[in-house]
This record gives C-alpha cells, sequence and structure tokens, in this order.
C-alpha cells in the first residue's frame, strides 16, 4: 500500500500570500483524506487543500483527528485553540514546515534600542494619527497616551451619559474590582488579546518579544491590541454599559460580532506585517532551513560540509549577517508576506452531531 502521508518541503509550500487566510471552526469534526483536510458537521461536509491554509482556529465543540493535525503541521498551517469567534486564545500549535524568518526579523529588531524604538514610535503613530511623533522618547509616548486616553473615556462618557470615575482593576484580576463599566472594560480587552493572540502565533510571531510591554509572556499581545482599544473595546463598553448591559458575556459577544463586521483579523496582519516587514524587502521571499555561521551568517543546510573549505566569503543563498563590534549588523531578510485575513478568512460553523445518549464509561 502506497505511503499516503504527505509532507511537504518548504519549496512545496504555496506561499503563504497565496492561501486563504484563516478557517474558523465551530461544532465540527475535522479529518483528512489524502492531502485535504476535511470539515464535517449536520449542515455540510468540507474539503480544504492543507496547503492552502494559513491558520485553522478551533473554536467551541470542534473534534479533530492525528491525521488532521498532522496533515497541518507538514503543510506550514498554524492551529490555534480559541474561543467562540476567536475571542479567546488557549493554545497553538505550528508544524515544522514552517519558516522562522517572521520571528528572526521580530527578534533584531526588539533586541536594538534604536530599532525597538522605532517601531514602538510607530505603534504610538498608529494609535494617534495627526502627532508627530518621530522624535519622542518612551517617557513623552507613556505621558501622551495617558492623556489621549483619559481624554477619550471623558468623550465616550459625555456621548453615552455613562458616568466615568477612572478605570479601576486589580492588577492579575481584571474582574476582581471596579464598577459594572469597568468589568465590561476588562472583558472586552480581554478577548480582543486573545483575538491579537491567535493573529500572532498564527503568522508565526512571537506573543512574547514586544516593543513597548516588556517581561510578559503576552508583551507583544499587549502591543498589538493597544492599537485598536480606542477603536473597538472603549467605545463598545460605554455602549453597552448605557444599554443596561454589564455582564462579561454581553462585551464578548459584542466584540465578536463588531470584529467579525469590520474584518479585524486582516487589518491585524497588515499591521503587524508594516510594523516589522523593512522598507522595500523582499517579502515574498520564500524561507528555508540553513545553518547559523559565526563568521558567515548562515549557510545552506542539507549539504556535507566535511569535505569543502570554508570560504570567507558568504554562500550564495546564505541569510543573516554578523552584528558588528557596535551591535549593529544588517536585520534578517523579511519573511514571506502574512495572508490577509480579510476577505479570504471562512468560517465553517455546525451543529455538530447528535449528542450521545449514553453516558461514556468514568476513565479510572
Amino acid at each position: 500500500m502506497a505511503d499516503i502521508w504527505w509532507k511537504a518541503d518548504p519549496h512545496d509550500l504555496h506561499r503563504i500570500v497565496d492561501r486563504v487566510s484563516s478557517v474558523y471552526v465551530e461544532y465540527s469534526h475535522l479529518d483528512r483524506a489524502e492531502n485535504a483536510v476535511v470539515i464535517v458537521n449536520k449542515r455540510q461536509k468540507v474539503s480544504i487543500p492543507a496547503a492552502m491554509i494559513a491558520v485553522v482556529l478551533l473554536g467551541p465543540g470542534t473534534r479533530v483527528t492525528h491525521g488532521a493535525i498532522r496533515l497541518l503541521a507538514d503543510s506550514g498551517t498554524a492551529v490555534c485553540w480559541v474561543g467562540e469567534q476567536g475571542v479567546r486564545m488557549y493554545a497553538a500549535g505550528l508544524g515544522p514546515a514552517r519558516g522562522a524568518g517572521l520571528l528572526h526579523r521580530q527578534a533584531w529588531l526588539v533586541t536594538r534600542p534604536k530599532e525597538r524604538l522605532a517601531v514602538a514610535r510607530a505603534m504610538y503613530g498608529m494609535r494617534f494619527p495627526g502627532e508627530d511623533v518621530s522624535t519622542a522618547t518612551m517617557q513623552q509616548l507613556r505621558g501622551r497616551e495617558g492623556t489621549r486616553v483619559r481624554r477619550l473615556y471623558r468623550e465616550h462618557s459625555r456621548r453615552t451619559g455613562v458616568h466615568w470615575d477612572g478605570r479601576v482593576y486589580k492588577a492579575g484580576d481584571a474582574f476582581a474590582a471596579g464598577d459594572d463599566l469597568n468589568r465590561l472594560l476588562s472583558a472586552a480587552n480581554a478577548a480582543l488579546y486573545g483575538i491579537c493572540h491567535a493573529v500572532i502565533v498564527g503568522i508565526g510571531a512571537s506573543p512574547g518579544l514586544g516593543f513597548v510591554h516588556t517581561g510578559a509572556a503576552i508583551s507583544f499581545v499587549l502591543d498589538i491590541a493597544d492599537l485598536y482599544k480606542a477603536e473597538y473595546t472603549i467605545p463598545l463598553a460605554f455602549d453597552l454599559a448605557a444599554k443596561g448591559l454589564k455582564e462579561e458575556r454581553d462585551a464578548r459577544l459584542a466584540l465578536r460580532d463588531r470584529i467579525a463586521e469590520t474584518k479585524l483579523l486582516g487589518r491585524i496582519v497588515e499591521d503587524i506585517k508594516k510594523l516589522l516587514a523593512a522598507d522595500g524587502a523582499d517579502i515574498d521571499a520564500p524561507t528555508v532551513g540553513e545553518l547559523w555561521d559565526e563568521r558567515l551568517g548562515a549557510v545552506p543546510s542539507g549539504v556535507n560540509w566535511s569535505q569543502e573549505t570554508v570560504s570567507a566569503e558568504r554562500p550564495e543563498g546564505a541569510v543573516g549577517a554578523i552584528p558588528s563590534p557596535s551591535g549593529e549588523g544588517s536585520p534578517p531578510p523579511t519573511p514571506p508576506r502574512p495572508a490577509d485575513m480579510g476577505e479570504e478568512h471562512i468560517a465553517i460553523i455546525g451543529p455538530e452531531f447528535d449528542t450521545p445518549s449514553e453516558t461514556p464509561e468514568p476513565f479510572l
């Protein structure tokens, strides 16, 4: 019998830019049929070529087989286990076929103060358009942010008629303190963090390498989520409070619907690409595994180097550069362009199957 287990070489994979950006699945069963992922529920059966998906978001009520996960991993597809419509991020996995170019670029930027400050300024510039932040220090940026955010809270308080006494929450437990409006803000922000986390992991970046925030495992998640709070979570929380809605679930569901309407997933990907990509870089360059070299940067893998004389010249096809004694160096190449999670975002939602009537036997 022929071996049906197919594993793609990075050169054989479709460019991420050519892929369907994301497939969101709820109340369905995922299996594999040859080189396709098959999604089945009571209503429909959908077959999607595995190498044409950038990220699969597995929502509530989803069951997936070992074969489907192996196929997705070999195809360079990210898999994220998320809450309803992606509003929470529980776990994620990337297969060995996915390149690390975006991660290398992010690490290069975050470990160099000059470049890190430039990215932080760009983030503040995206949040507060019309302000010149090109020469601002981090201290000045934080001060401007505080002023703008307080003004934003006051404006929405006047717009909705909801009383505002200031942001109140308990560090480490955002829902433990504060009034109804503060709890709505905390719930909406937590949902936004989950969405940003799923996208960041799905395109191969690190959630922990932040530019403004630092020290936390989700520092970059907090950076990216802050880009959208003024547009999404803050007005949403005030609107809900004005309607008398005060449950955390109300905030999560309202944010879910707002994100679906505005196609925020695609915008997050494009914004991350804009922040991390080098100007004029070839964002469609292939990403392949190589071997690090302390003098040459990187050399091709899959080569027997025992009979080779290492040249002082950089081999053709090698990437990267060695920093100079001053700590500066050429950045790693910009990775393949992340998929546009906009028009190509697909949602496949159950109902799943009939619930078995018999009670399952205990495991022990």
